[in-house]
């Protein structure tokens, strides 16, 4: 519904940036941010700050210590939890605390969740508005990968490629280092970081020998500290050489291989002995594989995957419906000849079977430009 006044919007879009402070030290849980009002005044802040800790709503309570509660207004970027969890409800903790009037700007997709929490609040007589309109867009896509996750037990899925003017991501021979500028490469080291899961293919992963690691500054800077993603192969019959980069790290930085049914024992058990994670895929085809593998490492708490390639594994991303933002980086270059595309799928018949994206900005970064396109909202 329409909100109250322009204070109520302020006050929820103030609660939408504390949500954003939360990252990805919050996943496979929500980033939320709560701000609490009485008479025009701010009495308490709080969002989300990591995985298991207190919920944004107990902190801005916590951060309001002191101040009376009672008729107080709290605004909160996703509906309140009703259920017992790694933390107490906070349904619990508003009740407590006085509060007679609940702002949200939008709704917990969880099966545990799905309007509960509000009906609780309404039936103990507080009062709960539910915005409308581009506040709560803006919280809903914040926790894409919360809500897929929710929805489908399935990752998001985000996949970034670079490619010249004339749409080719390497050249003749397979040469591809490196078509995107250096200030395209230091982004997508942010993006890693922001991710649960950096995935590629057996091709990409024997033909580069990659790290997949974020490094601070980019490709050549030192690796960051605090937040490194999984890395994930997808690597059908257990080719990874035992000797790869991937393998060199997984102390700090864990790896998990998926294969299928085709694999040898043998090979699997060698990568395993070396320390990696591997999950049986099934499926009688690379899609079916696919969406079996995200059931896995969605029931495993991954809630968000940058797909780095190559182009066949993009392609059965594509065919298995499983891609949700797609970004492009389109260097100033032109290759010619004959070479790979970016998403390498069946692909459809005629241009109106083709999957339209909802949304798709431009931007310029370095020499590059940037195409963000999102597929799916959740």
């Amino acid at each position: 519904m329409p909100l109250a006044t322009e204070a109520d919007a302020r006050h929820l879009r103030r609660a939408i940036e504390l949500a954003a402070l939360g990252g990805v030290r919050v996943s496979p849980n929500p980033q939320v941010g709560a701000v609490i009002v009485r008479d025009g005044e701010t009495l308490g802040e709080g969002f989300h700050r990591e995985l298991g800790g207190p919920h944004a709503e107990v902190e801005a309570i916590r951060d309001a210590a002191g101040s009376d509660l009672a008729g107080a207004t709290m605004y909160v970027s996703l509906e309140p939890c009703c259920h017992q969890g790694r933390t107490p409800p906070c349904t619990d903790a508003i009740r407590e605390a006085g509060i007679s009037r609940v702002v949200v700007a939008s709704e917990d997709p969880s099966e545990h969740a799905s309007g509960r929490g509000l009906g609780i609040l309404r039936d103990d007589g507080v009062e709960v508005v539910v915005a409308d309109g581009e506040l709560a867009s803006q919280a809903r896509l914040m926790n894409q990968p919360f809500r897929k996750l929710a929805r489908t037990g399935r990752p998001w899925v985000l996949f970034k490629s670079a490619m010249s003017l004339d749409g080719k991501v390497a050249t003749r021979s397979g040469d591809s280092k490196w078509i995107s500028g250096e200030e395209s490469r230091r982004l997508v080291h942010e993006w890693r970081a922001n991710a649960d899961v950096v995935a590629v293919g057996i091709g990409t992963a024997m033909a580069d020998d990659p790290a997949l690691t974020a490094r601070e500054g980019g490709s050549d800077a030192e690796i960051l500290k605090d937040r490194q993603p999984r890395r994930v192969v997808f690597d059908s019959t257990a080719q990874l050489p035992l000797n790869s980069r991937l393998l060199a790290d997984l102390d700090t930085t864990p790896l998990t291989v998926v294969v299928s049914r085709a694999a040898a024992r043998a090979d699997t058990d060698a990568l395993e002995a070396h320390g990696a994670d591997v999950i049986v895929a099934t499926g009688e085809n690379e899609p079916a594989r696919v969406r079996s593998a995200l059931d896995q490492l969605g029931q495993a708490g991954v809630s968000s995957i940058l797909l780095e390639g190559g182009p066949r594994l993009a392609g059965a991303f594509l065919d298995a419906g499983e891609i949700d933002e797609v970004r492009l980086f389109i260097a100033p270059l032109v290759m010619g000849g004959r070479a790979r595309d970016p998403l390498e799928s069946q692909g459809v018949e005629v241009v109106s079977d083709a999957l339209r994206a909802l949304t798709l900005e431009c931007e310029r970064i370095g020499g590059d430009l940037l195409l963000r396109a999102r597929l799916r909202e959740w």
